[in-house]
């Protein structure tokens, strides 16, 4: 089966009514659980993005809460699971502001996690690599919130 190209898919949905716009929507949902979540994202989120970034981030401290502390090996495993489903959280939001923000408090979290991550070259490099990731989006921004997000990431260094 041939896989239609999003341009393909967006003139073909342009000539679908309501009804079946919904009937789509609803049957692309059942059939992933990311489906869903965008869904709910665009639906239910969008509209107040301090709610959804406060969300993540309990969902982000919960899920650091849980990692296995006994080896660095598990540490590592548990960051990187973190890591994506931040950033796939990001993808949601499709904002500069909010990729910031939750990439900030995910490198500061990681920082001050026991023990400590300096101890493991692996894990540091995923904090370095972060901090890099994050300083290019600042430097894509608005010069105020540049100057206010650059100095929230000169403490994490």
């Amino acid at each position: 089966m041939k896989t239609a190209t999003v341009r393909e898919i967006k003139r073909d949905l342009s000539f679908r009514s309501q009804d079946e716009l919904i009937e789509l929507c609803l049957r692309l949902s059942k059939f992933k659980k990311e489906n869903k979540e965008l869904l709910s994202y665009l639906l239910y989120e969008e509209s107040s993005e301090s709610e959804y970034i406060e969300g993540v981030k309990i969902e982000i401290d919960k899920n650091f809460e849980t990692i296995n502390i006994n080896s660095y090996h598990y540490i590592k495993k548990s960051v990187r699971k973190i890591l994506r489903l931040v950033k796939k959280f990001i993808r949601y939001s499709k904002k500069k502001e909010t990729e910031v923000e939750l990439m900030i408090y995910f490198c500061k979290t990681l920082k001050n996690m026991r023990p400590p991550i300096e101890k493991d070259k692996a894990l540091f490099n995923i904090y370095l690599r972060q901090i890099e990731s994050v300083k290019k989006t600042i430097l894509s921004m608005h010069e105020d919130l540049q100057y206010d997000y650059l100095r929230e990431l000169s403490e994490l260094e």
